[in-house]
């Protein structure tokens, strides 16, 4: 699904070469839940973002379900953004003068789903997530578990085939935590790729295998289960 060859990832300066990334061989298979850890200033992020079409690499390659993603304009990398990938952020990112509902509603918006799709596709959400009580709710009228629960929605109810989730726990309370990540692990069961970004070797545990970078660089490749 997911096949990066020596993805470098640097900045130049006037007389160095800062990298960010370096030399980074990856494969992900469909189905797999994988963990990305290392220390703050990593690469970790970085990383998440090249494979999320956000940021371009430097160098190397990247193929997405054989797709070259590296050779692609930004308006097919959009496309594939669009249509495979759902992101979720540590700082949940919604869109404050939008409703839960709304918020929920807006991948579909870009997709060009019907009007009655949509409906259809975010009442499942609020349903699946139990916030149709909330659903004419603010942001900021949500607790910090709450928009993460929103995060999630708007994140899969495209049908993402990858899932992105970059410190998806690290704004919440211990038991907030534990439910975001099993709804991860019922979403994994559900067919979904999901690749994580977390410091907590807990939340890291609960999926099948762990990628370790060291100052840009992989330092381990561990399977759990």
């Amino acid at each position: 699904m997911i096949k990066l060859t020596d993805i470098d990832k640097y900045i130049d300066s006037r007389f160095q070469r800062t990298f960010i990334l370096k030399g980074i061989d990856l494969e992900v298979q469909p189905g797999e839940f994988l963990t990305i850890m290392g220390p703050s200033g990593a690469g970790k992020s970085s990383l998440m973002n090249i494979i999320g079409m956000l940021d371009e690499p430097s160098a190397g390659e990247y193929y997405f379900f054989d797709e070259p993603v590296h050779k692609m304009r930004e308006k097919q990398k959009s496309e594939m953004h669009k249509n495979f990938i759902g992101f979720i952020f540590q700082a949940y990112h919604l869109i404050d003068e939008l409703t839960v509902y709304e918020n929920i509603e807006t991948p579909l918006l870009y997709k060009g789903v019907s009007s009655n799709m949509r409906k259809s596709l975010v009442a499942e959400m609020l349903d699946r997530f139990n916030m149709v009580a909330k659903k004419d709710l603010f942001p900021e009228q949500l607790s910090g578990g709450q928009q993460q629960l929103v995060g999630i929605a708007r994140a899969i109810v495209g049908e993402p085939k990858l899932l992105l989730a970059d410190e998806p726990t690290g704004n919440l309370h211990s038991d907030q935590g534990r439910q975001i990540m099993d709804i991860f692990q019922k979403l994994n069961e559900e067919g979904i790729t999901i690749i994580q970004v977390t410091h907590s070797e807990e939340n890291a545990r609960r999926g099948k295998r762990i990628v370790r970078i060291v100052d840009g660089a992989m330092a381990a490749d561990e399977k759990i289960r």
